[in-house]
C-alpha cells in the first residue's frame, strides 16, 4: 500500500507539536531537555525511516545521520542532515538506476515538513572526499546508521578510521577553534552569547569528543573518565553544564520558534521567565539567567581546556616525555607548568599563587599542564577564608602586580581558572554579571580585565602608537601597580546597589590594609576608584574654556601626580567599555582637560587676557603661513567678545577668519566644511544672522543628511550674528560610504547653507531608530535644568536611551520656547547619550515655563 505523504505529514507535526508541548509544560531541568532532544531525534528517524521503505531506493543504500544529528539528538529547529550511502559511485551504474528513488525521498522530507540536508556518495566518495575537507571527516565521525544496508554503514565507519590522521585532523580542529574563539571576542561572557558557537558554549564539548573519537579515547564521557582522560568528578561536571546549555539551547529555540543559537536582548526576559525566573528589587530575571550560563559557559571552558591538553599528550606521545624540575612543588613538562602531585594544592595552599608566580617569572614556560589545570579545578573547595588572609598569599598576589610585565595575562588566567574569585571574593561577586547601561558590551568581570590590559600597555612601548600621550606619561610614572590596582577595584562593587565608586573606594581601602600598602600610596588608590567617572563627567558635559571649570577640577585632583594617574585610568575606563564608545573627540577633550588642569596646578588661577592674546597671536601667525594680508582679522574679531576666544583654540580662529573675512555682513548663511583636526568625521561652520530655531534647523539638516553630532561650539556675535562649529561624524545607516570627502563637503555646504536659510515650518521629527539593545533596556529619561552662579544662564541635562533624531527633537522643543543655546556638549555612550547644554532667553527665568519646557523635553525623549 503506498504511502500517504500528507497523513504522515500531519503525523508527523502532530508528534513534534505534542512533545514541545510538553516539555514546555514542565519544569525547565535539564533532565527533560535532553530527553525531549532524544525523543525528536528518535521521531525524526521512524519518519525518515518509513520513507526509505517507501521510495524505492537502491538496493545495497543506507541512510545515515550526520552531523548533530549523527548525535541521535535534534534541537527544535536544528537541521536534519543525512547522507544517501549508496553501494558504488554514482556514475558508476548510471544516474538513471538511481535517480528516481533518492529524487523521490529527498522531495518526500520535504513534502512533510523535514528540513534535510542531504548528500548522496558512496564509501569511496566519502573517503575521497573526508581526505580533502576536516569538515567532512568531522561530519562523519558521528554518523549513525538509520535504515538500509548496514553493511554499507559498517564499511564506511572503517573506511573513516583507516584514513584517520590523528595528528592533522587534531591541529586542524583547534585551528578552527581558536579561529571560532576569536570571531565570537574570544570571551564567554559576550552580552549575546551564541550559546552553541561562543567560547564556553555547546560546539566546545563537540571538540572534545570529535578529537577523543578519532584518537579512539572514548565516544562520550563516561568512556573518557573510563580511559583516564577525566575524573568521575569532572565527568559529572561536564554533564551538569552541557545539560544547562542544551536546556537553554532548547528553550530559545521553542520561545524563538526558528533556529536560533544566540541569547539576544529580545529573547533573554523570555527565556528566564521560562525557567521560571522574576524580576527582584536586585536582580532582574535575565541577569539571573545570564549569570547562570557564564558560570556553565566558564566550567566548560575550563574543563574544554584540561581535556584537549589531555588528548593531546595522548596522541603526541608527550605524557612520557622527560621533564626539567623546577623546585619541589613543579617541573617543566615541555614548557608547561606541571604539579609534582595531584594534590599539591591540598598539601600546600600556598603552591596555588605561587603557581601564577613561576609561570609568570619562568620565561621558559608556556603555559599550564592539563594536570596543573585539573589540580586548581579540583582545589577550589581549599581556598576559603583563612587562604585569603594568609599573609604568604597576600605576598604573593602583590608580587604577580608588582612584577615587571605578565600582569594582562596572568589576571585573565587567575579568572579563567576562578582563583581570582576566591582570592578576592569581592570580585567574585561581579563574575558574569551583566551591565545594563547600553554601552559596556563586556560583564563587569571582563570590562575590569580590560581596563587593566589597557592601562598595562600604557607601559608597554610596542602600543605607544595606540596611545602616544599615555604613553609618554606612563614613562614617567614610578609604581604602575598602583594604577593596576586602582583599575581592578574601579568597578568591583557594581550591581550592589548604591553608589558603586563610593563602594569600591571601602572595598580598594580594605584591600589596600590588607596588603600592607603605605598610607600615601592608599589615599591615591582610594581617590583614584572614588573619582573613577569625575574626569570623564567634567570634560564631556562642562564648558573647558569657563576659568572656574577648571579651578575646581584642579582643586579636586590636588596635585600633578593624582591628575596623571586619574588621566590615565579615565582613558583606559572609556577604552576598556566598548570598540564604539571611544573617538579622538572624547580624548582631545580629555587632553584638553588634563593640560588645562596641569596649567591651574602649576601656580596661580590663569589669567585669560594674557591666554586670549596667545590664542590672538598664534591665530595671525597661521593666516601669515596662508598668505593672508596683515589686519585681515580685525573686521570680524572686533565683533566677537572674550568668550569667542576663550572656547575656541588659535588653529579654529585662523580657520574661521579665512572663511568669513570677506562675509562679516552678510543676509545669506555661510557654511564651510572641511576634515576634523581631531581625527574621524568633519568640522562645519556655520556663520549665519542669528534666530531662535537656528539651531534646531542645523539640527534637523544632520539628523535628515545621515550625520550625528560629536560636540557643538554655538556663539553669538556682537552683531548678532551666529557663529557655530559643530564636529560631526557619519551615522551606521547614512549614504556616505564611497563618496569622496571633497564632495561630501561640497554637499554639507551646499545643503546646509539653504536648511539654515529656510523660513519653513520645522519639519515634524522622524520616528528615530531604535537597537535591539534599547529596545530590551530602554533609559528613563532625565532633564535637569539650573542656574549658572550668576543665574544668567542655564545649564540644561538630558539623559536618554540613544536614536537617530534625538539632538533634533531636542532642540525643537528649545526653539518653540524661544530659547537659544550657548554651548552643546554631546556625549554618545554606546547606545546612551547624555547631553549639556547652556541656555539663554528671557523666559527661563519664569518658573512655569522652566517646568512647561522640562515636561515637553520629557514627553519628546520618551516618545
Amino acid at each position: 500500500m503506498p504511502l500517504d505523504i500528507a497523513d504522515l505529514r500531519a503525523q508527523f507535526r502532530t508528534a513534534k507539536t505534542d512533545l514541545l508541548n510538553q516539555f514546555q509544560q514542565n519544569r525547565a531541568t535539564t533532565a527533560s531537555a535532553s530527553r525531549l532532544l532524544t525523543q525528536l531525534g528518535r521521531l525524526v528517524d521512524r519518519t525518515l525511516t518509513q520513507l526509505w521503505d517507501s521510495c524505492g531506493m537502491p538496493k545495497g543504500a543506507a541512510l545515515v545521520a550526520v552531523g548533530g544529528y549523527g548525535r541521535g539528538e535534534l534541537f527544535p529547529h536544528s537541521d536534519i542532515d543525512v547522507l544517501v550511502l549508496l553501494p558504488v559511485v554514482p556514475s558508476v551504474v548510471g544516474d538513471e538506476a538511481i535517480t528516481p528513488g533518492v529524487e523521490g525521498f529527498i522531495s518526500a522530507c520535504w513534502d512533510i515538513g523535514l528540513e534535510i540536508g542531504s548528500s548522496v556518495r558512496s564509501v569511496a566518495e566519502c573517503s575521497e572526499e573526508a581526505q580533502r575537507d576536516v569538515t567532512v571527516q568531522t561530519a562523519l565521525l558521528e554518523s549513525r546508521f538509520i535504515c538500509g544496508t548496514r553493511v554499507r554503514f559498517d564499511e564506511l565507519q572503517r573506511s573513516n578510521l583507516e584514513h584517520m590522521d590523528v595528528p592533522a585532523f587534531m591541529t586542524a580542529k583547534l585551528l578552527e577553534m581558536r579561529q571560532r574563539h576569536t570571531r565570537y571576542e574570544d570571551t564567554p561572557y559576550s552580552l549575546e552569547p551564541n550559546c552553541k558557537e561562543s567560547p564556553g558554549g555547546l560546539r566546545d564539548l563537540q571538540v572534545v569528543l570529535w578529537l577523543a573519537r578519532a584518537a579512539q579515547l572514548g565516544r562520550n564521557w563516561a568512556e573518557l573518565a573510563k580511559n583516564g582522560l577525566l575524573t568521575a568528578f569532572e565527568a559529572r561536571q561536564l554533564q551538569r553544564n552541557e545539560g544547562t546549555l542544551k536546556l537553554i539551547r532548547t528553550r530559545l529555540h521553542q520561545i524563538a520558534g526558528r533556529r536560533e543559537d544566540r541569547l539576544v536582548f529580545d529573547l533573554q526576559t523570555a527565556v528566564a521567565e521560562s525557567f521560571g525566573y522574576t524580576n527582584t528589587p536586585e536582580l532582574r530575571a535575565s541577569e539571573a539567567l545570564m549569570r547562570r550560563y557564564y558560570w556553565a559557559a566558564k566550567a566548560v571552558t575550563q574543563l574544554n581546556q584540561i581535556l584537549i591538553l589531555n588528548i593531546e599528550e595522548r596522541v603526541r606521545g608527550s605524557q612520557d616525555a622527560p621533564m626539567r624540575r623546577i623546585n619541589d612543588r613543579f617541573l617543566d613538562r615541555g614548557g608547561f607548568l606541571e604539579v609534582a602531585s595531584d594534590d599539591l594544592y591540598q598539601k600546600d595552599r600556598h603552591a596555588i599563587l605561587a603557581t601564577f608566580l613561576q609561570l609568570q617569572q619562568d620565561k621558559s614556560l608556556n603555559g599550564l599542564s592539563a594536570r596543573t589545570l585539573r589540580a586548581l579545578y579540583n582545589a577550589r573547595g581549599v581556598m576559603d577564608g583563612a587562604f585569603r588572609r594568609d599573609p604568604v598569599n597576600r605576598a604573593a598576589f602583590m608580587a604577580i602586580l608588582k612584577a615587571d610585565n605578565g600582569q594582562t595575562h596572568l589576571l585573565r588566567l587567575l579568572n579563567q581558572t576562578s582563583v581570582l574569585g576566591r582570592y578576592l571574593w569581592v570580585f567574585r561577586r561581579i563574575v558574569g554579571q551583566m551591565q545594563h547601561d547600553l554601552f559596556h558590551v563586556y560583564t563587569v568581570d571582563q570590562h575590569i580585565l580590560m581596563v587593566v590590559r589597557n592601562m598595562r600597555r600604557f607601559f608597554i612601548p610596542e602600543h605607544a602608537h595606540e596611545y602616544p600621550f599615555c604613553t609618554q606619561l606612563a614613562a614617567e610614572w614610578d609604581k604602575p601597580w598602583l594604577l593596576y590596582v586602582a583599575a581592578l577595584f574601579h568597578d568591583v562593587a557594581k550591581g550592589r546597589g548604591g553608589d558603586h565608586s563610593e563602594l569600591g573606594g571601602i572595598e580598594v581601602r580594605r584591600f589596600c590594609k590588607e596588603h600592607g600598602i603605605d598610607a600615601e600610596d592608599t589615599r591615591l588608590i582610594e581617590f583614584l576608584v572614588t573619582e573613577h567617572l569625575t574626569m570623564s563627567r567634567v570634560a564631556q558635559k562642562e564648558d573647558l574654556s569657563d576659568p572656574d571649570v577648571i579651578q575646581a577640577f584642579a582643586k579636586r585632583v590636588g596635585n600633578e601626580r593624582t591628575l596623571t594617574a586619574l588621566y590615565l585610568l579615565t582613558v583606559a575606563d572609556i577604552r576598556g567599555t566598548s570598540p564604539k564608545v571611544w573617538n579622538a573627540w572624547k580624548g582631545k577633550l580629555l587632553e584638553d582637560l588634563f593640560k588645562l588642569t596641569l596649567r591651574a596646578l602649576g601656580g596661580a588661577r590663569p589669567h585669560l587676557d594674557a591666554e586670549i592674546e596667545a590664542r590672538k597671536q598664534q591665530a595671525r601667525h597661521t593666516l601669515a603661513l596662508y598668505f593672508m594680508p596683515d589686519g585681515i582679522e580685525q573686521p570680524l574679531w572686533k565683533t566677537l567678545d572674550t568668550s569667542y576666544f576663550a572656547r575656541h583654540d588659535a588653529p579654529d580662529i585662523a580657520w574661521h577668519t579665512r572663511m568669513l573675512w570677506r562675509h562679516v555682513e552678510t543676509d545669506k548663511p555661510i557654511v564651510a566644511g572641511r576634515l576634523s583636526s581631531v581625527g574621524e568625521g568633519l568640522q562645519v561652520l556655520v556663520y549665519a544672522p542669528d534666530k531662535a530655531d537656528l539651531f534646531a534647523r542645523i539640527c534637523g539638516y544632520f539628523d535628515r543628511a545621515g550625520f550625528s553630532i560629536q560636540d557643538a561650539r554655538i556663539h553669538t556675535s556682537n552683531t548678532g550674528y551666529a557663529i557655530d562649529t559643530f564636529q560631526i561624524l557619519s551615522t551606521g545607516h547614512s549614504h556616505h560610504e564611497g563618496v569622496h570627502y571633497r564632495d561630501l563637503i561640497a554637499l554639507v555646504e551646499t545643503q546646509l547653507a539653504e536648511a539654515a536659510a529656510s523660513e519653513q515650518p520645522l519639519h515634524d521629527p522622524s520616528r528615530g531608530r531604535l537597537s535591539r539593545r534599547v529596545k530590551s533596556f530602554p533609559v528613563q529619561p532625565r532633564v535637569s535644568m539650573r542656574p549658572d552662579e550668576r543665574a544668567q544662564r542655564w545649564l540644561l541635562t538630558v539623559s536618554a536611551s540613544d536614536r537617530s533624531g534625538l539632538l533634533y527633537v531636542i532642540a525643537r522643543t528649545l526653539a518653540r520656547h524661544q530659547v537659544s543655546v550657548q554651548l552643546a556638549k554631546v556625549s554618545t555612550l554606546g547606545e546612551r547619550v547624555e547631553d549639556t547644554f547652556l541656555l539663554t532667553g528671557p523666559t527661563l527665568r519664569q518658573d512655569k515655563i522652566q517646568l512647561t519646557l522640562e515636561t515637553e523635553l520629557l514627553e519628546a525623549l520618551a516618545s
